[in-house]
């Protein structure tokens, strides 16, 4: 099965998924705890890019064989000011 990340809330016994997902008995997990201290959105955005980018989930793009895009490829994206 492939990665996918899932919003859930802790209820003081256990892990609870906010949206229904199909989730089979004993799949294996990774849990990231995002501290409740965070008090703007900002900094709940940071905290979660500081814990993507501390865990493996990304790790295959640094693999030479995922380099397969080249600056020729495609054209410039210029942002509308």
């Amino acid at each position: 099965m492939p990665a996918v990340a899932l919003q859930a809330h802790y209820d003081g016994e256990r892990i609870v998924l906010d949206e229904p997902f199909d989730l089979h008995p004993d799949a294996p997990l990774k849990i990231t705890v995002l501290s409740p201290a965070l008090e703007s959105e900002a900094d709940t955005e940071e905290a979660c890019f500081c814990a993507i980018a501390s865990g493996d989930a990304f790790v295959f793009l640094a693999d030479r064989a995922e380099d397969i895009y080249t600056l020729e490829d495609g054209e410039p994206f210029h942002d509308a000011v």
